[in-house]
């Protein structure tokens, strides 16, 4: 009987280590019975496809109703049902899909972090996009071929893919360096002085602008909006930090070890917040630089307010008269000798901007229908529209707005008028951001004369995010979470003098003595794994 027993449990046993085997071996397996022959349409008879898509607040309303959707499902013969999700809830709700809910076929422009990608490719709920790629998707493949940092940033621990990024172009830097820094030229004129070069340099003209009174009523020749941190970064390469960039928040390489560091409690990163300090101590940054709300921050621009800044083009962000008042700064030389910009985001700048779920039963025919938007006709449909209707080409072959969408008759913006016809704004999509196709402060004529200024001296290596196992993951959220969590709050101590760096010591010990050699340790195991990809 016992024996009878056993024989049972070892059958069952059996059979659903076979069930399990093959629901492994059939994932990424779909019908492909209905691909047609042809690039396009992808299928000879129409499909639906369930998508869950993240909806910007200044995107579209719906997307199953617009134009380039529209026009693509012509084309195609796909019929993507669009549930869009508002992106003030669409965090609670694509962790309730992915943890046992109803899940779409794929998750477009959702944002999904890399450590989710891992987490439920592991799982077998995201599939493994790496066989399909390289048959089903030509344009990205060869996106991946010619840049290489780009596959080692969206490959997972596993060595599988598990989604399809947001490209931005390799020479889009305007867009890759985020805010810039700015310098009221008037006072530059008034003062009579050069343009800074060094950190020296800089003190002396913002030490010249509060003696000479011209911060007004912002109490402060440089202002923030809501905190440093876009000073910080623009003083890193100053000050010989970052030096891998800044898309992995505290680490780089220390220079004299050639070891992973986490530099915030380097004697560098001590320097540049005494540096910081004595400009606020002096009252050179605004004392409300932690507390001024985005209204108050941009008014103090417009009115030029203040001799010095961090944020988009100011013609672009605060107005034509801002544009008139501020113009772009170098990166500045160091009291050693430093003068890099850090600040130079990765080439995925939304790793997880598509996915395909385990329930997609056409997997190779949704491969299909993303891979187009990653080719030149994929990328103009999605930021340009269709011509005749959205676009046309000028005098130079140039893709432009046409007039209706660049001088509104309802006097809307052109970001307004753009949702109309397009998907685009602030969706961060799947798909490849060319300046050529985009419009805002980054192709302004001076954000790009300014990132050509700051590349000039641009860092010459940069991380993109470093990739996390599960396990490395958790370390991360208890370990990793405290350590910056105490370092940022540190920081800021010391630059409003609240600790005194009599206490840099203390600061450091009790830095090492939260495991930060355990933080530093699964960094270096990623960075290990990134290196030999």
């Amino acid at each position: 009987m016992r024996l009878t027993r056993f024989l049972i449990v070892l059958f069952i046993a059996s059979l659903l280590a076979s069930c399990s085997n093959n629901d492994d071996d059939s994932i990424g397996e779909g019908d492909t019975s209905v691909l047609s022959d042809t690039d396009m349409p992808i299928v000879d008879e129409n499909i639906e496809l369930k998508f869950f898509a993240g909806k910007a607040p200044a995107t579209h309303d719906d997307w199953n109703d617009v134009l380039i959707y529209n026009e693509y499902e012509d084309m195609t013969n796909i019929d993507i049902k669009w549930e869009m999700v508002p992106f003030d809830s669409m965090e609670e709700k694509r962790n309730l899909a992915l943890s046992g809910g109803n899940l779409p076929d794929a998750f477009h422009s959702a944002g999904l972090p890399t450590a989710d990608l891992m987490k439920y490719g592991e799982q077998g709920v995201l599939i493994p996009l790496n066989d399909l790629i390289d048959e089903y998707a030509p344009n990205f493949k060869a996106l991946l071929e010619e840049n290489p940092e780009l596959e080692k940033a969206i490959t997972m621990p596993d060595e599988n893919i598990y989604s399809f990024p947001l490209v931005v172009d390799e020479d889009f830097l305007s867009y890759r360096m985020g805010p810039m820094p700015w310098i009221n030229s008037d006072w530059l004129d008034e003062l009579g002085m050069d343009m800074p070069e060094t950190t020296d340099e800089f003190y002396e003209f913002l030490k010249a602008s509060k003696e000479a009174g011209l911060d007004g009523d912002s109490g402060a020749p440089y202002g923030g909006n809501g905190d440093l941190d876009f000073l910080l970064q623009y003083l890193y390469g100053s000050f010989g930090v970052a030096n891998r960039g800044t898309n992995n928040g505290s680490f780089d390489i220390d220079p004299e070890t050639d070891e992973l560091r986490y530099f915030p409690i380097s004697d560098q990163y001590k320097e540049m917040l005494e540096y910081i300090h004595k400009l606020y101590d002096e009252e050179l940054i605004a004392q409300n630089v932690y507390s001024i709300d985005d209204d108050q921050y941009r008014s103090n621009v417009l009115e030029g307010e203040y001799g010095a800044t961090h944020w988009w083009a100011p013609e672009a962000s605060m107005g034509e008269e801002a544009g008139e008042i501020y113009d772009g700064m170098p990166v500045l030389e160091g009291p050693h000798g430093d003068r890099y910009f850090a600040t130079l985001y990765s080439l995925a700048a939304n790793p997880g901007a598509f996915a395909i779920t385990k329930d997609n039963k056409y997997p190779e025919a949704t491969v299909k229908w993303i891979d187009y938007f990653y080719g030149e006709d994929g990328i103009l449909l999605y930021f340009m529209g269709i011509e005749g209707e959205t676009f046309e080409y000028n005098d130079e072959g140039e893709a432009v707005y046409m007039d209706h969408i660049l001088n509104s008759e309802d006097d809307l913006s052109i970001t307004q008028e753009q949702a109309k016809y397009l998907a685009l704004p602030g969706s961060n999509p799947p798909s490849v951001m060319k300046e050529e196709y985009f419009v805002g402060a980054e192709t302004t004529e001076s954000g790009l004369e300014e990132a050509d200024r700051l590349g000039e001296h641009l860092i010459e290596e940069s991380w993109p995010d470093l990739v996390n196992t599960s396990e490395e993951r958790k370390i991360i959220e208890n370990v990793g979470t405290d350590v910056d969590k105490y370092a940022a709050e540190m920081r800021d101590k010391f630059i409003t003098g609240e600790k005194s760096f009599d206490e840099w010591d203390d600061y450091v010990e009790t830095m090492k003595g939260m495991n930060l050699d355990e933080y530093i340790e699964v960094m270096q195991d990623a960075l290990d794994r990134y290196e030999d990809l």
